[in-house]
C-alpha cells in the first residue's frame, strides 16, 4: 500500500498519535485511582491536570500542522473546518448559555467544549464534501 500523505501529515499523525494514546492511558488510570482511593489537595489537582495537558498538546500539534502544511488547498480546508467547529461551538455555547441563565438547563462540563468542537469540526468537513460533491464547480 502506498502512503499518501505528505510529510506535513506524516509530522502531524507521528506527534498526535502518543498524545492520544498516552491520553486515553493517563485518563483510565486517574479514574481508576480515584474511584480506588481518596484522593485530596495538591495530589488531587495534579491528577486532574494530567489527561487535559495531553489535550492542550492535541491543540499545539494541531496548530504545528496547520503551520507545517503547505499544499494551500488541504490548509484552507481545514481552515475552513476550523472556523465551521468554532462557529458551531459559539452558536452552541450561546444558546446554552441562554437556557442556563433562566434555569432550563443546568451547567454543562466544561472540559468537553474540545471535544465537540473537534466533532463540530468534523461536522464542518462533511458538510464541505458534501457541499463540493451536489454543486458544480465554477466556470
Amino acid at each position: 500500500m502506498v502512503n499518501k500523505r505528505n510529510p506535513a501529515q506524516r509530522r502531524y499523525l507521528i506527534r498526535l498519535m502518543p498524545l492520544m494514546v498516552s491520553y486515553a492511558i493517563i485518563l483510565i488510570g486517574v479514574n481508576a485511582a480515584q474511584r480506588g482511593v481518596s484522593i485530596s489537595g495538591a495530589t488531587l489537582g495534579v491528577m486532574s491536570v494530567l489527561p487535559a495537558i495531553r489535550l492542550v498538546g492535541v491543540m499545539i500539534v494541531m496548530g504545528m500542522y496547520l503551520c507545517e502544511e503547505r499544499d494551500e488547498f488541504v490548509r484552507n480546508r481545514l481552515v475552513m473546518a476550523m472556523l465551521g467547529g468554532t462557529g458551531i461551538l459559539l452558536a452552541a455555547t450561546t444558546v446554552w448559555g441562554s437556557l442556563e441563565n433562566h434555569g432550563v438547563v443546568g451547567h454543562p462540563p466544561t472540559f468537553l467544549a474540545f471535544p465537540f468542537w473537534c466533532g463540530a469540526m468534523g461536522i464542518s468537513q462533511c458538510a464541505m464534501a458534501l457541499h463540493d460533491r451536489f454543486t458544480s464547480p465554477a466556470e
